[in-house]
């Protein structure tokens, strides 16, 4: 049995868990989050406190129950504190600007880039460098910063490009000079 899985998952007061077989909606200060999970790992949600039980012993059930207990925690402390993640733009000339629900990117391409923030995720950008990406569903705040680091992934020998804030970056020796 998994040991993640066993853990129970404390509902903080302002929260509402809503069990309907296997979809599970999630309410709280922030926001709505709904899933549906595998029908055999059992939810229940007893006094303040979600249970996920043990699926049959099949080898295909083995990690739902730690996934679904997973989930259900991020989707808990979703709507309670929200997730964020932070990205910085390094080079020259290379910068980002919010036009309302879409951030423009210049990032030494022939043409700028438009990106359309997913349903649910906000971004705020500070500095023309920095950008700060919130929402209460943490797969698709890491799904948007993903795709926007993909537009300039950092480069090891400058450090140019979009990166993480806490993001290490190995640099690299260039050419060495010729004698």
């Amino acid at each position: 049995m998994s040991r993640i899985g066993r853990k129970p998952i404390a509902v903080p007061e302002k929260v509402k868990v809503d069990v309907h077989g296997n979809a599970v909606k999630v309410s709280g200060p922030l926001g709505e989050l709904n899933a549906i999970f595998p029908p055999e790992v059992p939810v229940t949600v007893d006094k303040g406190v979600i249970h996920v039980g043990a699926p049959k012993p099949t080898r295909q059930n083995r990690g739902y129950m730690g996934l679904v207990r997973a989930l259900l925690a991020n989707m808990v402390k979703g709507v309670t504190k929200g997730y964020e993640k932070k990205l910085e733009i390094n080079g020259v000339g290379y910068k980002c600007e919010a036009k309302g629900e879409t951030l423009v990117f210049a990032l030494g391409y022939s043409h700028p880039i438009e990106f359309t923030l997913p349903k649910g995720v906000k971004a705020k950008v500070e500095k023309q460098t920095q950008i700060t990406l919130t929402g209460v569903d943490r797969q698709a705040v890491g799904q948007a910063a993903a795709q926007i680091r993909s537009f300039r992934k950092p480069e090891p020998y400058k450090g140019k490009g979009v990166k993480y804030s806490d993001e290490t970056i190995r640099r690299k020796v260039g050419k060495a000079g010729v004698k």
